[in-house]
């Protein structure tokens, strides 16, 4: 006869769950390493929609700050519990049940809009913004506009009146904003391999450049002249313009900017590290080395000089820049641009290096 010996159910049941929590620990170890992995060949900043930070925020809470650190590889804890602190006040803020008027909850849509009148209109108040929306056809109460801005950290009109974007200050100044900067060439000279330094001036309304000058060494008296001969009454390039942006280079010195500002051009220093503040005159430097400059060799200063002189008349005339609609920037007459008759012509430069066909 066969004898049944009682199963020790604590005993089994504690073996079974050891089983699983190690299977979990080791699954766990493998994602957060894996995770980790991954985090480090991505560069830059990862950009995550509002599903994603809600999906994040959620799964955070239950694991705790603590069980946070050792896992969070995308964002800090402080980032994911601050998501899930927003998401409980945002659930509840009684401004979504609150009546914006006859047509009950806010849209999205018109919710886009208020944030696109608040940050358009840095002077315009609650009441200002519900009176435009009045005007477009929405009626929305000018608390349910404050409830909306508050929701997006956008301040109230005194607040934000105070403040101004670089974007915004270049948009709102471009028919009289020029920018000037250097970039380095190498040349060949009787002394060996010389670095040129090359100051380039640009009108960013219209894309216009100078060549401001040339020099191996450009001292205080170099740049004072400089900042004469492109500020000269009625000829000099900056004739019209009130702004002068440069960047952070020694070179730019209070005398160079006292002469400047000295007949009616403020020049503003750009923050450190920036040139996308500077975008327009960089984005030159790129072209004239990319198509021109690195495809040459120079033999001293006058080959330097008919070069970029080349290269100045194909920018202007011949090129089309994708920045200004595609089109070329001051045509001539005689080129016929836009017309389809007659036969197509091919003007070189620089040995074919720029070709323009018209």
């Amino acid at each position: 006869m066969v004898q049944f010996v009682p199963m020790n159910w604590k005993r089994m049941l504690a073996y079974v769950t050891g089983s699983v929590d190690e299977e979990l620990l080791a699954r766990n170890e493998y994602l957060v390493t894996e995770n980790r992995i991954l985090r480090n060949q991505i560069q830059g900043r990862i950009r995550l929609t509002d599903p994603e930070r809600i999906s994040l925020a959620s799964v955070a809470k239950r694991l705790g700050r603590k069980g946070l650190q050792e896992v969070a590889q995308i964002v800090r804890p402080e980032t994911i519990l601050a998501w899930h602190r927003r998401l409980i006040a945002k659930k509840f803020d009684g401004s979504k049940n609150r009546s914006p008027g006859k047509g009950g909850s806010t849209s999205d849509k018109i919710e886009e809009l208020i944030l696109q009148l608040a940050r358009e209109n840095r002077t315009w108040g609650y009441r200002r913004i519900a009176g435009a929306l009045s005007n477009l056809g929405h009626e929305v109460s000018h608390q349910t506009v404050a409830n909306i801005l508050n929701r997006h950290d956008i301040g109230p009109a005194p607040e934000r009146g105070r403040t101004m974007s670089w974007g915004e200050f270049i948009r709102s100044h471009l028919e009289v904003l020029a920018a000037v900067d250097f970039f380095t060439v190498e040349v060949w000279t009787a002394g060996g391999l010389m670095t040129f330094y090359v100051l380039s001036c640009m009108r960013v309304a219209s894309r216009q450049v100078c060549i401001a000058g040339i020099t191996t060494s450009p001292d205080q008296r170099w740049m004072e002249q400089m900042a004469r001969n492109i500020s000269f009454a009625d000829t000099g390039f900056l004739n019209g313009c009130r702004y002068l942006l440069h960047d952070r280079d020694a070179n730019f010195c209070n005398a160079f900017t006292g002469i400047l500002e000295a007949v009616g051009i403020k020049a503003v220093k750009l923050p450190a590290r920036s040139p996308n503040l500077n975008a327009n005159l960089e984005r030159w430097h790129r072209s004239v080395k990319e198509e021109c400059l690195s495809k040459m060799i120079l033999f001293g200063e006058a080959s330097l000089r008919r070069v970029l002189s080349n290269y100045l008349l194909h920018f202007h005339g011949e090129r089309n820049h994708q920045g200004k609609g595609n089109v070329i920037l001051f045509p001539r007459p005689e080129d016929r641009i836009g017309e389809s008759t007659g036969q197509i012509q091919t003007r070189e430069r620089l040995g074919g290096l720029l070709k323009f066909y018209y």
